[in-house]
Formats: structure tokens, C-alpha cells, sequence
């Protein structure tokens, strides 16, 4: 990733709906939600989602896909890793065990709600 799509991508990610959004969808995993679940799930109105939703994709954070009549979003995992590298690329001057904790708290796991459900 250069530095002019990080710049895009925080900047789109600096916005609390639109970090929300995102936030969502990696949640909810490769199936994505519909635009209409996502406005509910934000509390924010069909035409201000998908306002949101046109940044967003244009930041390269979220990708979209047809089903039927709905439009289907899904965080752009591709595109977060690439932001993420780019954060670290050059990880503590030669030192990747600096970095070690941030990258053991980014491994998927199972959710908190799945942790609380089987105790």
C-alpha cells in the first residue's frame, strides 16, 4: 500500500459511523450484511449509510456484491491488511519482538459473545 491509500483509508476510518461500519462488517465475516442491516445495525438512516458506505469503498476498506435486489457489503480483508502492513512494515527499527503483542492481539479468535456463550 503507499502512503496516499493509507492517507484515503484513515481518513475514511476517522469517522465514528464509518469506523462503526467497518468495524461491523469484519464481524461479520465474508457473508457481508445488507445495506439496509448495516443503516439498522449503526442507527443511522438508509441514505446516510450509503453515503458511508460509497467512502468506504472508495478508501478500499469494503467491497460490495449483488444478491438478487440487495447490495451485500463485506469488509475488504485484503485491503485492512494492507493498511495494517503498512503500519508495520518497518516495525521497530529491526526489532519485530517490539511488535509481537500487536500482531498476537490482531489473530482472529473466537469472539467474546462465543467465549461468554460456552462458559
Amino acid at each position: 500500500m503507499e502512503e496516499r491509500q493509507a492517507r484515503t483509508a484513515f481518513a475514511a476510518l476517522s469517522q465514528e459511523t464509518r469506523l462503526r461500519i467497518v468495524r461491523l462488517l469484519v464481524q461479520a465475516g465474508p457473508d457481508g450484511m445488507a445495506a439496509g442491516a448495516i443503516a439498522e445495525s449503526v442507527a443511522v438512516s438508509p441514505s446516510n449509510v450509503s453515503f458511508h458506505l460509497k467512502d468506504l469503498e472508495h478508501a478500499g476498506m469494503i467491497v460490495p456484491r449483488r444478491e438478487a435486489r440487495s447490495i451485500i457489503y463485506s469488509a475488504d480483508f485484503n485491503g485492512l491488511r494492507d493498511l495494517i502492513a503498512f503500519l508495520m512494515k518497518d516495525c521497530c527499527a529491526g526489532h519485530p519482538e517490539i511488535c509481537a503483542p500487536a500482531l498476537a492481539a490482531a489473530q482472529c479468535g473466537p469472539s467474546t459473545a462465543k467465549k461468554k456463550a460456552r462458559a
